[in-house]
């Protein structure tokens, strides 16, 4: 008897812990269908290493900030330490940033402050390929310290430009530059947009307006207010951007978290109009499902790959959210903790290749990722999709399926591979499968001409027949009145 209740207590201490195991596994890997209900699915990335302080072993981390990826190096800042830490893509550490140097490794002593130069709570880092420069958004000291991308000496600094126009501060965060060497700069809780730099460091605009959204309640009041009570009424700003990314076009991605914006995630155009497909079932908004609004999905950071995947990474629980180039959502995976690969102060994401690398601020901490077999032929499907390679895309998105029965973007991608060789009926069946209303539209209207073009004679014949009843009703009644 006591060894039964013994076994009887340890399977109701045990019974808790497994439910909670698989609420978490739901929670943190799932996706939406077409009707906004949560789905079970595999993850498509899984943690594969981890850089912070213990691996690298030679330099003291106590925060990331931000993180850039070249082809060859990972460039992760520091602000804690207000460094900048070079880490190969054998991740070796292999350099630190603190110090200013000139062409000749000597340190750089401030004309003005008499002072070694060196950097003041970086935010933010870019590395351009086409010039070989690394950008460092030097927060603490109001600039932008440009250096060579080799050895790392002094080429300039960018302080705030003397024509600089409006009420922003000059104290960069977030950083990219184009392949003209126009230099995009993310002023934090700046209400005036995206500062927009020359190469030489002159002023170019603000662009990117980000549209508040519309309170019906205030708009009324504001419509029937006296001049007087308008100038009394709280006003209006537009919602600052906190991150950026650049993708190989040269267009401009920005990510807000300000509750008062009408989008959280932006594709610029040359003339900073918001140009992001969002084709899928829902926009892009992260989670569809919260509790209160401190629970909706705040995107702390977006990261582009070449063909046109983007992930978002959410700072309120750790998540990352992957979209393709059309808006639709591809995986949901992450989360916030304790546990291994578990963020609790996210700050960045990259593309390293196919893998993601999330940086976390208050773990010091870069995690990189590596695609499951899922999410390999996942990337892979949209990858030859995006560059044209119809044929070999549908055979990635068929095995997506066979991995995963509730991806619906896959059996999208198959019935539109299936139109496009005029398997119109297969493609009728797959379309429906991935609730793809337009393309199972466009396949039922090729459908329905074949089967008029081979069965017009079965369709013609009885209107024939009745158009000749008609015609021998009246001539025999003519006949006989006659």
């Amino acid at each position: 008897m006591k060894k039964i209740l013994l076994f009887v207590c340890l399977l109701g201490m045990l019974l808790p812990s497994t439910r909670v195991f698989a609420d978490n596994t739901l929670e943190t890997n799932y996706i939406y269908d077409f009707w906004g209900s949560v789905n079970k699915s595999l993850p498509a990335f899984e943690l594969m290493y981890t850089l912070d302080e213990s691996s690298l072993g030679q330099i003291k981390m106590r925060s990331i900030d931000d993180a850039y990826v070249s082809k060859d190096r990972i460039f992760l800042v520091d602000s804690e330490e207000s460094r900048v830490n070079v880490i190969g893509s054998d991740l070796q550490f292999q350099h630190s940033i603190k110090l200013i140097r000139d062409q000749n490794n000597k340190i750089i002593v401030d004309s003005v402050t008499n002072k070694q130069l060196m950097l003041d709570k970086p935010e933010g880092v870019f590395y351009s390929d086409y010039s070989d420069e690394l950008y460092i958004a030097d927060t603490g000291a109001e600039r932008i310290i440009v250096l060579d991308g080799t050895d790392y000496h002094l080429k300039r600094m960018i302080n705030k430009p003397e024509n600089m126009v409006g009420a922003t501060q000059f104290k960069p965060s977030k950083i990219v530059v184009d392949k003209d060497g126009k230099i995009s700069v993310i002023v934090q809780g700046s209400y005036e947009g995206i500062i927009e730099i020359h190469n030489n460091g002159s002023f170019s605009r603000y662009f990117g307006l980000n549209k508040p959204r519309v309170n019906i309640i205030d708009h009324f009041w504001k419509s029937i207010a006296t001049k007087e009570q308008k100038e009394k009424m709280k006003k209006v700003f537009a919602p600052s951007f906190n991150n950026l990314s650049i993708d190989t076009e040269g267009m401009i991605y920005a990510t807000t978290f300000d509750p008062s914006a009408k989008d959280k995630v932006f594709r610029f155009n040359s003339k900073g109009e918001n140009v992001l497909m969002e084709n899928g079932y829902f926009s892009v908004i992260g989670d569809l499902t919260y509790g209160t609004d401190e629970e909706r999905s705040q995107f702390i950071d977006i990261a582009v790959s070449d063909f046109g995947v983007y992930a978002l990474l959410d700072k309120t629980k750790g998540r990352v959210f992957i979209y393709n180039f059309q808006g639709d959502l591809m995986n949901i995976f992450g989360s916030s903790g304790y546990l291994k690969g578990d963020v609790r102060e996210p700050t960045a994401i990259n593309w390293f290749g196919d893998k993601l690398i999330i940086t976390d601020k208050q773990f010091a901490a870069a995690y990189i990722y590596q695609p499951t077999e899922f999410g390999e032929a996942a990337l892979h499907a949209e990858k030859q999709y995006f560059y044209g390679q119809w044929e070999d895309a549908g055979a990635s998105y068929e095995k997506t399926i066979e991995l995963n029965s509730n991806y619906d973007i896959a059996y999208t991608g198959v019935g539109r591979n299936y139109l496009m060789q005029d398997e119109y009926e297969k493609a009728m069946y797959y379309s429906e499968l991935g609730n793809s209303r337009g393309y199972f539209s466009k396949a039922y209207a090729e459908y329905r001409n074949i089967i008029i073009q081979h069965n017009f004679i079965w369709l013609v014949i009885p209107f024939v027949l009745f158009a000749g009843y008609l015609i021998y009703s009246e001539y025999r009644y003519n006949r006989k009145n006659g």
